[in-house]
């Protein structure tokens, strides 16, 4: 299940954030701005969760596909 890269800041709502940009974001994925969680002090406020780095999607050009797990690299 690949995340939903949401592009506005559910506070603020006018920092645009693109797919490939800074943004923080809680298990739930609640999506914050960089400023707005760095406000927040890093917790989510609608679920008290800890706001993390929201991993970034390869830019156009880039490998789209789930990893397959093939090279997990077990004996």
């Amino acid at each position: 299940m690949a995340l939903e890269m949401r592009d506005r800041c559910e506070r603020c709502e006018t920092a645009l954030l693109p797919p490939d940009g800074p943004a923080r974001i809680c298990s739930y994925e609640c999506t914050f701005c960089e400023a707005c969680g760095t406000a927040l002090g890093l917790i989510c406020p609608n679920c008290g969760g800890e706001l993390v780095p929201r991993p970034r999607r390869a830019r156009a050009g880039g490998s789209d596909a789930a990893p397959s797990g093939d090279d997990a690299g077990g004996t």
